[in-house]
This record gives C-alpha cells, sequence and structure tokens, in this order.
C-alpha cells in the first residue's frame, strides 16, 4: 500500500479540547487525611483531519503528560488524565490573528462561580 500523496491528504483543521487532569499525592493517604486532589483544566489545540483523529491526539498528549515526582516533603506527587471533556473543532480556523477558539453554553451562573476562582476578583467584574 503506497502513502497518499499531499493532494490526497485532508486538509488538517484545527480543534480545540476540554482536559482535565488530576494531581494526587501520597502523604495525604498516608497521613490519614482526607484525600485532596488537586485538577487542573487545560485548552489543548491540536490539527486534525477530523474529529476521531482530533481526539485520539489529545489522549496521547494528555496520556504523555500523565507523571510522577516527589515534591518537598517527598511525597509521591501523581498527574493522569481524569477526563476528555470536549474536543470540538476551533470557531475559527485562521489563527494567524485574534481569533475565538471554544465555546460553551451553561444556565447556572451560580455553579459556575462556586467552580471558577477568578470571578472572586472584584476588579474584573463588569
Amino acid at each position: 500500500m503506497t502513502e497518499p500523496t499531499g493532494a490526497e491528504q485532508p486538509a488538517l483543521q484545527p480543534y480545540v479540547a476540554l482536559v482535565v487532569m488530576e494531581a494526587t499525592t501520597s502523604g495525604q493517604a498516608a497521613a490519614g487525611a482526607q484525600e485532596q486532589s488537586l485538577y487542573q483544566e487545560n485548552f489543548v489545540l491540536v490539527h486534525a483531519a477530523d474529529e476521531r483523529s482530533a481526539r485520539e491526539r489529545v489522549e496521547r498528549r494528555a496520556r504523555e503528560a500523565e507523571t510522577s515526582y516527589l515534591n518537598d516533603r517527598q511525597e509521591t506527587v501523581t498527574w493522569r488524565l481524569r477526563a476528555i471533556v470536549d474536543v470540538k473543532e476551533a470557531e475559527d480556523t485562521d489563527l494567524g490573528g485574534d481569533a475565538d477558539l471554544y465555546t460553551r453554553h451553561f444556565r447556572d451562573w451560580a455553579a459556575y462561580e462556586r467552580v471558577e476562582p477568578l470571578l472572586a476578583r472584584e476588579d474584573d467584574r463588569p
């Protein structure tokens, strides 16, 4: 089977994914404390021919980011992929200038305020 030529390959489009990583620390469980995970929300940009390929690229990148290391207390900190929340084509595909990358909708403002710490800054409120 021959490799497709450049003319036959589908054009790559930008896709944005919302990925959640989780960090746990070995010391939390050893000390008998209730484990308190730290979560990191990432917006990831990949280029792919279709959504399935984009999701595969995102998952591969997230799995490659999984790691463990010792912190300053000699506890093992482990980062792992918790969820790929969404993968969708970027709103604007020309990324050479200003662009909208990702849009999502919600109805519960109070729930959003509870999980979004940046909203607490008074100087940023409209």
